[in-house]
Formats: structure tokens, sequence, C-alpha cells
């Protein structure tokens, strides 16, 4: 009885050892898209349903008195809901990020405009960095293999410099400053920082362009959306980039004399 018990335990043992684990695979790529395909579902329904259309300068000539009785009556949920009105957009990626951050000046100021919108621009920019992180940082890796490797590591060094740039000098669409960093390793405590940091000069100079919106529509004028490109302007601007790119410089400069050293 022993030596059949026995032997039944060594069978057992053995076909245990040479019976594989079960491996639980990868996640197919369809389940790990559905961020971005929320995404952009909301913009396909923002295109579709007009909502582009009528959020524009006429939309806020003709409702400005009952945007300002809205924030004197409203204090908190005025807010509230110009936040995740911004916030949405941005997620979203929908063009009217410059309309909708004059209407922070017309409707709480100067200060406080470029505060809340800094906050919701971030918060919205940190959707698309998560959703794209998510969604796409494994199958981009995976595809592009070290090419992509070799632009993360070069990005990583100097994130924040390199973001800040991104951010002060509008040459790149915002949306794509949003996605291009998830996809390149970025850490989000630098994604965020960069961005905060990065937008509030352009973010100041059209809520500036709000707080004054009232007496342009007196005049039977609309804001010039393309003062940001202005000399004097967009000159401190750059000098703000150049700044920002000066760690980076710093560290080049360190590497190639090290690489080189002096014969002295």
């Amino acid at each position: 009885m022993t030596k059949t018990s026995s032997m039944a335990s060594d069978l057992t043992d053995k076909k245990s050892t040479q019976t594989p684990a079960p491996q639980s695979g990868a996640k197919p790529i369809w389940r790990k898209l559905w961020p971005i395909a929320i995404l952009l579902a909301g913009l396909g329904v923002a295109w579709s349903t007009g909502v582009l259309d009528f959020l524009s300068f006429d939309t806020l000539r003709e409702n400005r008195d009952i945007l300002r009785d809205f924030v004197t009556s409203n204090p908190v949920s005025s807010v509230i809901t110009f936040m995740a009105i911004y916030a949405v957009s941005v997620a979203l990626s929908l063009p009217i990020g410059s309309l909708l951050t004059i209407a922070g000046g017309f409707m709480f100021g100067v200060w406080l405009g470029t505060a809340y919108v800094v906050i919701a621009a971030t918060l919205g920019a940190v959707i698309v960095y998560l959703a794209a992180r998510y969604a796409l940082y494994d199958l981009m890796h995976a595809k592009a293999g070290n090419a992509i490797r070799k632009m993360e590591k070069g990005f990583a060094e100097d994130a924040l410099s390199y973001l800040m740039v991104l951010r002060l000098i509008p040459i790149f669409p915002f949306w794509l400053v949003n996605l291009v960093p998830a996809l390149l390793g970025v850490k989000i405590r630098s994604f965020v920082l960069g961005t905060i940091v990065g937008i509030i000069p352009g973010t100041f100079v059209y809520v500036s362009i709000g707080d004054g919106l009232g007496a342009l529509f007196d005049q039977g004028k609309t804001p010039d959306l393309g003062v940001i490109f202005e000399p004097r302007i967009l000159t401190p601007i750059i000098g703000l980039a150049v700044l920002a790119m000066l760690p980076v410089a710093y560290k080049k400069l360190r590497k190639n004399k090290n690489r080189f050293p002096s014969n002295e």
C-alpha cells in the first residue's frame, strides 16, 4: 500500500513538473486602446453636434451680460463649470483654447483667469498624457524599437527644459506636446511642472486680452488671436525659452569638456 502510494505520488510530481504553468498573455491591443477611443469619440461628438460653431466671439458678445451675471451670482459654480469645460476641451484636443482663455479673462479678470486657465489646461493635458501612456507606449516601443529608445533617452535627460520650450513657443499644437512626452517616457512630475510653467506667459497674454474684451465689443471689434506672434510679445517669450535651454547647453558643454580635456 505504501509502495503504491509512493509510485502514485512520484507520477503526480513528474506530471506536474512536465506540465507548463499557464502563462498570462499580454492584453490584446484593442483592450488597451479604450482611453484613446473615448477621447476620439468625444471629439467626434463635439464636431458632429456643432459645439465648435457655437463657441465663438459672436456668442460671447451676445451673452456677455448673462456670463457676467452668472459669475457674480455663482462665484464657485461658475469657476468649476469654466474649468471643467476648459479641461475637457484640452483633453479632446478641441481647437478653441485661445477663445476659452480669452473668455476666462473676460469672466474672471487677469490674475484669477490666468490661474484657472493654467490649472484647467494642465488637468486636460494630463488626461491626454495618461491616456497615451497607457494605450500607446508599449505599442510604440514594440514597433519602433531602438529608434524610439534613443529618442526617449535623449529627451528624458532634460525633459523639463525641453517641455518648457515646447510650451513657451507656440510652434507645435498643444495636443501634440501632450502626446509626445507620454510616448517618450517623460515622468508625470516633469510633464506637469513643464506644462504649468511653460503655458503661463502665453496664457497671461490671452487672458489680458479677455479682460479688455468688453471695450473691444463696444467698439465693434474682435480680438486678434495672432497677437502672440507680435515681436513685442514673442521676443520676451523666446528669451524665456532660451533661459529654459541653458541647463541643457551647460550639460552638453561639460560633457564635451570631459570628452576632450584641455592639455594644459
